[in-house]
């Protein structure tokens, strides 16, 4: 009994993930011999990557800051105030830049995705696309894909920037350490190593949201009741992947790009 209970969550979960990489090959398959909608690019351009800016800005600035703060309490008892901006440079680009932006686009934008997409296949217009020889797939969500893999990486950047420069501000200006030593420490433990993991994994978590949000919204059914779980479940799914992918990223990554120490 305890095998079975155990054996059919594990079944859906595998036939689940079948079905993401399934769309991951239809995906692929329109990168390669589909036809490119570049307007389509360019509006989900504007709606991904324009429009998440805000967001991605404030959260990045005021992680950065807290995480300042927070570090410069701890840091102040060893008389380490100045490797405040190291601790802040390397936390935002290697992990809290890429996962708290992922997990805002998550909410934002694959949600976003899941809605629109989820509302077009119960109103039947994606059977109405297919009708008219149009492959859902180029239309709805290659367009997305691709938007994502160049917002993401700019979005990630923005926020990095904007924490590190809040960091500089809060440790500079609130707790008097000297600009100088704070500088010197932050571009001594940051290099290209930490940029190639951020970007890296902004690429993987972009890739988790288009396919579970597109997925979510192709298979929405039952009317509006199913476009809002599916929507919900698009934005859970997107935030938990995202969190247990960046574990296994992090162990990885690091074999290849250790943190650097120099200066």
């Amino acid at each position: 009994m305890f095998l079975r209970a155990l054996g059919r969550p594990m079944l859906g979960f595998l036939d689940y993930l079948g079905q993401l990489a399934q769309l991951a090959l239809k995906i692929a398959e329109s990168l390669t011999v589909g036809k490119k909608r570049w307007r389509l690019f360019f509006q989900q351009i504007v709606e991904i990557g324009f429009n998440s800016q805000p967001v991605v800005i404030i959260t990045g600035a005021f992680v950065g800051a807290v995480l300042a703060a927070q570090g410069l309490f701890q840091l102040s008892g060893l008389k380490m105030e100045s490797m405040g901006g190291a601790l802040v440079s390397v936390g935002m680009l290697r992990e809290l830049g890429p996962v708290l932006t992922g997990i805002m686009l998550s909410g934002r934008v694959g949600a976003s995705m899941a809605a629109e997409i989820g509302t077009m296949e119960v109103t039947e217009q994606v059977d109405a696309l297919r009708s008219m020889s149009v492959n859902p797939i180029d239309y709805l969500v290659t367009p997305r894909f691709i938007a994502m893999m160049v917002s993401v990486p700019l979005l990630i950047t923005e926020a990095a920037a904007f924490g590190i420069a809040a960091s500089w501000v809060v440790g500079t200006q609130t707790f008097g350490v000297s600009e100088a030593w704070w500088v010197h420490h932050t571009r001594g433990h940051t290099d290209l190593s930490d940029i190639y993991i951020s970007l890296i994994k902004g690429l993987v978590f972009g890739i988790l949201i288009v396919l579970i949000s597109c997925h979510q919204g192709l298979k929405a059914s039952h009317g509006a009741v199913g476009v809002g779980q599916g929507t919900t479940r698009a934005m859970v799914y997107s935030s938990l992947a995202i969190l247990i992918t960046n574990f296994f990223l992090t162990m990885l990554l690091n074999i290849f790009f250790p943190i650097g120490l120099a200066g």
